[in-house]
């Protein structure tokens, strides 16, 4: 898959601000300040299309982006920052459930994990809930230009061991500072959209 056209559509918090499910859409998940937007930036090779911030929790609304004007990557608000109010952890909990329940035209969940650390319990329920509804899941383990190959090797294993069966789908070893693993998780991308569409035929 190559990404020639990426633009952003709209920010939405309710279904009824949704873009129509024209498109297949790609969800992008991960707790906060784990390099969500950083991931998306890379892939679409744009540097601002998904806004980053160094402060954990930035991120509060659902953003929908257009791509090869044929599927749609969606930035879901990152989770688990501990800083941010119970009330508002809520609400992005309600968010995020709602969407990935009720959303027709959602194909896939990108889950970002951080290499340097071992998935966390929201990580696991999440994981465990997107198992129990059937939704496919690719793992993106980012920052993987802070280790060496080797040490690379180990963690994924390691965290793949945490994970369980949930990560025998896949799970790529990613750095936005360096591209590592942009080809692969593209190249997966459009394999599972080609899945997806052979399914339907």
């Amino acid at each position: 898959m190559k990404i020639s056209k990426a633009d952003f559509v709209k920010s939405a918090v309710r279904p009824d601000q949704y873009p129509l499910p024209i498109f297949p859409e790609i969800a992008f998940v991960g707790r906060s300040n784990v390099g969500k937007s950083s991931l998306i930036n890379a892939l679409t090779n744009r540097k601002n299309l998904a806004k980053t911030s160094n402060t954990p929790g930035r991120t509060q609304l659902i953003n929908f982006f257009l791509i090869n004007e044929s599927v749609s990557f969606v930035d879901l608000p990152g989770y688990g920052f501990a800083k941010v109010p119970l009330s508002v952890k809520k609400d992005w909990g309600r968010m995020i459930e709602i969407y990935l329940k009720e959303r027709p035209s959602l194909v896939l969940v990108v889950m970002i994990l951080d290499i340097r650390r071992d998935p966390s319990p929201d990580d696991l329920s999440l994981i465990d809930w997107l198992s129990l509804y059937r939704i496919p899941c690719l793992f993106i383990l980012t920052k993987a230009d802070k280790f060496s190959n080797n040490q690379c090797l180990a963690r994924r294993k390691s965290i793949e061991k945490a994970l369980g069966r949930a990560a025998q789908s896949h799970t790529i070893l990613f750095s936005a500072k360096t591209r590592k693993g942009v080809d692969d998780v593209l190249m997966f991308i459009d394999r599972h959209l080609a899945a997806v569409t052979n399914a339907c035929d």
